[in-house]
């Protein structure tokens, strides 16, 4: 049986496995730390932050739909001051490679958050959201056009000097259009996709079962679409990609791989199974040695080549 090298490197960061959460669906890390270590992940990508604390959307916010669920949050977090505050010291102590998620209902915002993590050295890279489908301002608003979206990457890397990533949107006409105006404004890599809005009726009270109307849509039934735009990006730009949308195995992480991503981040899945991204992890590693594949690094955009 040969080593094996999981190690990947995205954006500029060195990661010693492909694995992370998708921003959102993991908190800030404390509710998964009695089933493992967060520093057995390559990074943690920690829930979206604004400048203001948010208390989100109006309740319900969650609805189960074949092969996925319609989340409305609204990005719900604690701010900026006090993400600084009471949650970088939990991850600090933890060892972790910190990937802070941003978002903004105006580009002066999203400029602001990212001068604050600027001083903060236990941060090793930022995550532009600007393709949050939940929200009245901001978010989405910004990335479905590349005008508007390379206005706030460039905004942001002026702010910041350390890895940013754009997390783009899949609700738009020409994802490779973004993506390219994205990387052309200082974005290191590209984070493909946030969810996918669409709806649910309440056939007996005859109304959207969430009170937003829409939510995003993920889980297993996005990732055809998700491992489509990793694929068409990746061979149209050649940019660093890490990829996310309905990985629930270590299978799933593999064709994102091979599709051209980098790194993968795991969101519904979490919320069913506790387990799963170390589960991915140990899957990665026993691929590689059943096939004698020295490096993960091997697999990346084999499909897109």
């Amino acid at each position: 049986m040969i080593n094996v090298d999981i190690s990947t490197a995205v954006g500029g960061l060195k990661l010693k496995n492909p694995v992370m959460p998708a921003s959102g669906t993991w908190g800030y890390g404390e509710e998964y730390a009695e089933f493992y270590s967060p520093a057995e992940l390559g990074a943690v990508v920690v829930k979206g932050t604004t400048l203001e604390p948010r208390q989100g959307n109006e309740p319900p916010r969650i609805a189960e739909t074949p092969a996925g669920m319609l989340n409305s949050v609204g990005l719900q977090n604690v701010g900026i001051e006090r993400f600084i505050s009471e949650k970088i010291p939990f991850l600090r102590e933890n060892k972790c490679i910190v990937i802070a998620n941003i978002a903004g209902g105006a580009i002066d915002d999203y400029a602001e958050i990212a001068k604050r993590l600027d001083a903060e050295k236990d941060i090793s890279a930022v995550e532009v959201n600007i393709s949050c489908p939940n929200v009245k301002k901001g978010g989405i608003a910004f990335g479905v056009r590349a005008d508007t979206a390379s206005a706030v990457i460039k905004s942001v890397r002026k702010a910041y000097k350390g890895a940013l990533i754009a997390k783009l949107s899949p609700n738009v006409t020409d994802i490779v259009e973004i993506a390219r105006a994205c990387i052309d404004s200082g974005a290191d890599a590209l984070t493909l996709i946030n969810t996918v809005k669409g709806m649910s009726i309440d056939i007996n009270s005859r109304k959207p079962l969430l009170p937003n109307s829409t939510g995003g849509l993920s889980g297993p039934a996005i990732k055809p679409i998700a491992l489509r735009m990793v694929y068409e990006v990746k061979k149209a730009t050649g940019a660093d990609i890490i990829g996310v949308g309905g990985i629930e195995c270590f299978e799933d992480a593999l064709e994102f791989i091979m599709a051209g991503a980098s790194a993968v981040q795991v969101g519904t899945a979490n919320f069913y199974n506790p387990f799963i991204m170390p589960e991915i992890i140990s899957g990665l590693k026993a691929y590689l040695e059943e096939n004698g594949i020295s490096s993960v690094k091997e697999l990346i955009g084999v499909a897109a080549r």
